[in-house]
């Protein structure tokens, strides 16, 4: 009997919450706000295009800076490092110069894309990873620590078959890498272009639930769970919107 009059009042607190949820007020404007910035931020270009004129919304973009940083992020995900370098130093060349160690993180992609293709035959020639490696990659390691760290630990990856690779080595050959210095990238431009790095949902979504943490905390922990989250979702440039 406890437990069920415990749970009536616990049900209300529960729907009291989501009735003040649902009388909140959102303008239209704000949500197509929002979209924009998401679709923007996040270089979904041509949905962008489509949303701005079903919406009949100009945003403030270049679209030409848009379509630069779009182009270096693909060329991340293929694995063009050199070509992704090139482009951003042409596009902000301040940028790698400023920040150390997203500069070594993208040599060191490069250098596991070199990895990657001399060990992809048995007879490969090791010599140009390990030409780049030591030009390009030990002079920064020298004085970093965690660059050394890192440095040896991709240069294991020349020791071992690449299909008996203990999981940490297996980390830097799997796509998800260049896919999180890929958006590292898409951050430091947006910075040096005057933009939010995150977009305006996710820093919501980020509050929403550090405020959920801190009423649990409080012992409120009959608020209803958010989920919603941006970990898992597609990547394609146009899921957003349909």
């Amino acid at each position: 009997m406890a437990s069920q009059a415990s749970a009536a009042p616990r049900k209300g607190y529960v729907a009291d919450f989501e009735r003040r949820v649902d009388e909140v007020k959102i303008s239209k404007s704000d949500l197509n706000a929002l979209v924009m910035n998401y679709l923007i931020n996040e270089g979904y270009q041509a949905a962008a295009l489509n949303f701005s004129k079903e919406a009949n919304i100009s945003p403030q973009v270049s679209w030409s800076l848009m379509d630069e940083r779009i182009q270096i992020r693909e060329n991340i995900h293929k694995g063009n490092i050199q070509l992704a370098i090139e482009r951003i130093n042409e596009l902000h060349p301040d940028i790698l110069d400023t920040d150390p160690s997203l500069h070594f993180s993208l040599l060191r992609l490069q250098l596991i894309e070199l990895i990657r293709k001399c060990t992809s035959t048995p007879d490969g020639d090791i010599t140009l990873a390990l030409d780049f490696a030591t030009a390009h990659l030990a002079p920064r390691a020298a004085g970093d620590p965690s660059f050394l760290e890192d440095l040896e630990r991709t240069m294991a990856l020349l020791c071992f078959p690449r299909d008996n690779l203990a999981a940490p080595l297996a980390e830097l050959m799997d796509p998800a890498l260049r896919r999180r210095i890929a958006a590292r990238v898409n951050e430091a431009i947006l910075e040096a272009q005057g933009m939010q790095k995150e977009p305006k949902i996710r820093s919501l979504v980020r509050l929403r639930a550090w405020s959920e943490e801190y009423l649990r905390n409080e012992k409120k922990t009959d608020l209803p769970e958010l989920r919603l989250g941006f970990e898992d979702e597609p990547r394609g440039a146009d899921h957003v919107m349909t």
